[in-house]
Parts: structure tokens; C-alpha cells; sequence
């Protein structure tokens, strides 16, 4: 049933009946991601599930997200194993909107409750477009007369064990758009264009500042022109013309072009600033450390960004004092081939990884003409990546989790899905920091190698691999004598990493972490601001 719901439709189905399920997942084409599961009522979630207090709260508070629960029993017969496939997780979620409460009054079964759109596109709200792009995967409609101007997807947050605030997937219905709060006072419009994936806008058009929800990727026409609608209903809500707009360093992105293209309507002045430099101020904004009296280390992680020497950085760490960013170090580069095909083949990362001498762990992995012409890529090939994200990749593809992602992020996943838990007396390092303040990524790959030669069970090498990054941290924050560290970017949605750290870092550290955003892409367009404000760099 399509059923619309105040910020969107919602595709709905028994979360018990695995051919309804299936069929559901065959017409929407989304074969392995996961699906978000209603519940009637917290009584009846918490008969199906352990849940802890913080994840109690959050399902039950105004904003009533989509709270993943970790650890969970997959064989549990209450739900059909389709919903969350492979995966020791589910999102689960409890009736938001009045039309959503009045269906809970009538079951006492957990429902499938899906965005309402076709796979990649913008959730859908308004009929017409429902009738027309749904017809083919919905049975039956249920429809009202309120009009939806600013559709959003549900909101997603996970708790970590040991980090007491909750960590965003998706900043969405219920969080978003918000005010930000008092910045400080401008008198000229600010307008910052986000990222390419999981864009999102902001706006300045006095001291308040203003973050639009999660918009998505901007590579889809539909996403796009929400994007556009976005930008421009923030300019006509408060009849301001743009002066300065603030646009990502990549050239291509769409969300660069349309800035540039605003930037010319209005005669605005036209600030790039760079992925990585932006997600750190994010942090710096959100935990007000720009006027710090002690240098921080920025640690930002993720999959792909532009960077300052146009190579595609993503394992990054930075030092910020007194106004002034500087890369201190990163991970150590590796090719990057065929363009965006990489970020969703792991098996691609894995192979710019591994040595000659060790293609026979990713020889299988791809027919031998293809093979052939990966090598010949590869050989003259001069893009290279520093990226933590497709590290990741390449680690879940090395131990048979994931070879080509179905949705974004599986691989990522997959990995933090095999660790139950951990026990850091039996972790051990596969990497130390370089004399030049580099982390050697292929030697990484070299050790697990061995440890899956040994035979060393896979949970174990994921928590060697997730313990030698938390290390590696550590041990240049030790390095540069800095006790404040702030981190960023999609890898640190990971929660037994953040959970790792916490540990490690114990009180000899400070730790930051986005909190009233995601750590992924959106929160750039917040860091594009608040790196223009403070005049980092300048």
C-alpha cells in the first residue's frame, strides 16, 4: 500500500510475509537494502526486541526517527528475513503522523515502511506523481487532501555502546530544515551549496543560519530539481539576494555548477572551498572550537573529495589553530580507477590495493579480459586516492562480504556487521604511522592477507583493522602533542569504531563528533559557512 503520509509516501507491506517482501523488493529493483520496519506501539516493539533506554527514548521523542538497532537475532521469526538480508540489524521506527497512528490502532504487526519513490529518486508527495511512478509497485492507494511542500525522507540515527549521543545516518523529517542558531551578525547573504552526495543547502540571510534536510544525490534529475527548489524557496522565504555564494572545490559537481550559475544571477561574489576542510569545520562549528586556545587535530575520513593537489582525498588529517587549517598527514595514495564505478565495486579497491605479487586474492574476482583491462588502467594510470572509504571497500571484498555494492555503503555495512563485540587485549595493530607522517594503506592490506592465510576468523580481523585506525589516530594526535580531536566524514557513522576510540583515548583525549548533523556529506554545506565566517585561511 502506498500510503501518504504529512512529508511523503510511504511503501507499506507485512514485515512478516517474506513473498510480499520479496515482491516488493523485486518491483521497487532493490535487491539487498535494508528496510525500515513500523511498529504499532513501543509494547509491542519491545516484545520482539531488546532495546536499551537511549534507544527507547529517541523512538519515542517528537522527532520519532528511524533508530537501527544493532546485534539483533536474524533468525527471528517475527520478521521476514528479506527485510534486512545478510544483516544482524534493523530499522525500526514507531508511527509519526496522525494517519500513521490511526493504522497502528488497527494491527499489532510490524509493517515494512519504505520511502515512496522509485530507487535513487526523491520521495514522492503529491498525487499525481504517486499514481504515475507507483502505479507499477503499489497495490493499493491511500490518499488525503493535505498539501506537502517540503517532502522528506524519514530520519535515521544509531547509538553507539558507548557514545551517549546518537549518531545521524540521515538528518531528515523531524530534524531538519532547522534554524541553527545565533551565528553572529552578516549583512550579506550567505547561501552554501553542499555536496554532491547527500546534498543538502544552507542559508544565512541574517545572524541566523538555516540547513535544509538530506536531498540526495544531485546525479538524479529528480534530486536535483528538489535541490533547486530547496535554494530557491530559501530566497524567496526571506526576500534576500544573494551576495556570497560558497560552492565545493570539485569542478563537476552539480551542486558547484548550480552555485556558480546563482552566483552570476545575483552578481555574487564565489567562494570553493575544500570537501574535507569543510567537514572539520562542521565539527569546529557544532562544538564552537574555532576560538579555541589549543590546536585541534582534525580527523576526516570518507569516501571521496576533492583535494588541494587534485587528487581524491579521503584520509585525511588536519591541524587547526589560530584560524589556519593545515594537512599534517594521510593515508598513503592508491589508484583510482574507472571513476565512480570504484566507489561502488569493492572488488575495484581491493585490486588498486594489493601487490603483484598477491593478485591471486582478487584474480577471481573479475573475468580474466576484464582483468586485463584493469591492469592496463592501472599502468598508466595517475589519479590516485587517500580514501578511508574505499579502505573499507577494499577490506570487505578481501574477506568475501562484498564484491559490488547493491546500495551505498553495503560493504561498510557488512564489515561493522560481522563485530558483535570486541575485546581490545586481543586486537592487534596491522600499521604504524610513517616517518613522513603517512599511513602506509597497502601494508594494511599485506597483513590481513596473512591473517586470513593463518586462518584468523573474520570478526577478529575486522576489529584488528578498526583497532589500527583508532591507533593510528591516537598515535599522531601523541605526535603532534594535540589533545582535542575532531572527526568527520561518512566512516565515522561506523559505531564500533567510535566506540574503539572511546576506549583508547580513555580521558588523555578529547573527542568530537558531529552530533546535531551526520557525519557524512551533510553537513558540508554547514562547514562551507562556518569556514567562510571565521576566515580559516584567509
Amino acid at each position: 500500500i502506498a500510503i501518504k503520509n504529512t512529508s511523503g509516501y510511504l511503501l507499506c507491506c507485512d514485515a512478516r510475509n517474506t513473498s510480499v517482501v520479496k515482491k516488493l523488493r523485486q518491483k521497487k529493483h532493490r535487491p539487498q537494502k535494508p528496510f525500515a520496519v513500523m511498529y504499532p506501539s513501543i509494547e509491542i516493539l519491545e516484545e520482539h526486541f531488546e532495546i536499551t533506554a537511549k534507544e527507547k527514548n529517541m523512538l519515542t521523542s517528537v522527532e520519532r526517527p528511524i533508530v537501527i538497532i544493532p546485534n539483533i537475532n536474524n533468525s527471528d521469526p517475527v520478521i521476514s528475513s528479506l527485510v534486512m538480508p545478510g544483516l544482524k540489524q534493523l530499522g525500526v521506527m514507531l508511527p509519526n503522523s496522525g494517519i500513521l497512528q490511526l493504522l497502528a490502532n488497527e494491527i499489532d504487526f510490524p509493517l515494512v515502511a519504505t520511502s515512496g519513490n522509485v530507487s535513487g529518486s526523491s520521495v514522492i508527495s503529491n498525487e499525481k506523481d504517486a499514481l504515475d511512478k507507483l502505479q507499477s509497485i503499489a497495490d493499493y492507494f491511500l490518499q488525503h487532501n493535505l498539501e506537502i511542500t517540503h517532502p522528506q525522507d524519514d530520519s535515521v540515527v544509531k547509538f553507539s555502546k558507548r557514545y551517549s549521543d546518537p549518531i545521524l545516518f540521515r538528518r531528515s523529517r523531524g530534524f531538519a530544515p532547522n534554524y541553527f542558531g545565533v551565528i553572529k551578525t552578516v549583512d550579506k547573504p550567505i547561501m552554501a551549496m553542499g555536496a554532491h552526495l547527500k546534498s543538502t543547502v544552507s542559508f544565512m540571510p541574517n545572524h541566523h543560519l538555516y540547513i535544509s534536510q538530506y536531498l540526495g544525490y544531485l546525479n538524479n534529475y529528480d534530486v536535483y530539481k528538489r535541490f533547486v527548489d530547496t535554494a530557491s524557496d530559501f530566497i524567496d522565504i526571506f526576500k534576500e539576494n544573494l551576495q556570497i555564494v560558497l560552492v565545493d572545490g570539485h569542478p563537476t559537481y552539480q551542486s558547484t555548477l548550480y552555485g556558480i550559475e546563482l552566483a552570476e544571477k545575483f552578481n555574487a561574489k564565489l567562494y570553493r572551498i575544500q570537501h574535507h576542510k569543510a567537514h572539520f569545520a562542521s565539527v569546529l562549528a557544532e562544538h564552537n572550537l574555532f576560538d579555541t586556545t589549543e590546536p585541534v587535530l582534525g580527523v576526516i575520513w570518507d569516501g571521496t573529495g576533492y583535494g588541494d593537489d587534485q587528487q581524491i582525498w579521503g584520509g585525511e588529517f588536519f591541524n587547526y589553530s589560530n584560524h589556519k587549517m593545515h594537512r599534517i598527514a594521510h593515508f598513503d595514495y592508491f589508484d583510482w580507477l574507472a571513476g565512480d564505478k570504484m566507489a561502488k565495486e569493492p572488488r575495484l579497491s581491493l585490486f588498486s590495493l594489493v601487490e603483484d605479487s598477491e593478485q591471486n586474492v582478487v584474480s577471481q574476482k573479475f573475468p580474466t579480459a576484464e582483468m586485463n583491462i584493469y591492469k592496463a588502467l592501472k599502468k598508466g594510470n595517475t589519479l590516485k586516492t587517500s580514501s578511508v572509504g574505499r579502505l573499507f571497500d577494499a577490506v570487505a571484498s578481501l574477506l568475501g562480504l562484498c564484491d559490488i555494492n547493491t546500495y551505498e555503503g553495503e560493504a561498510a555495512i557488512k564489515l561493522e556487521n560481522q563485530v558483535d563485540d570486541y575485546d581490545l587485549n586481543h586486537c592487534r595493530t596491522y600499521a604504524e604511522v610513517l616517518s613522513d607522517r603517512c599511513i602506509p594503506t597497502k601494508a594494511i592490506i599485506r597483513e590481513i592477507i596473512n591473517d586470513l592465510e593463518n586462518h584468523r576468523e573474520k570478526s577478529q580481523i575486522i576489529c584488528n583493522f578498526l583497532y589500527t585506525l583508532a591507533r593510528i589516530i591516537l598515535e599522531i594526535s601523541n605526535q603532534q602533542s594535540i589533545k582535542k580531536i575532531a572527526f568527520s566524514g561518512g566512516v565515522f557513522q561506523n559505531t564500533v569504531l567510535i566506540d574503539m576510540l572511546k576506549d583508547l583515548a580513555k580521558d588523555r583525549f578529547e573527542l568530537f563528533f558531529n552530533r546535531s548533523l551526520s557525519p557524512n556529506d551533510e553537513n558540508i554545506s554547514l562547514g562551507q559557512i562556518m569556514y567562510h565566517l571565521h576566515s580559516i585561511d584567509a
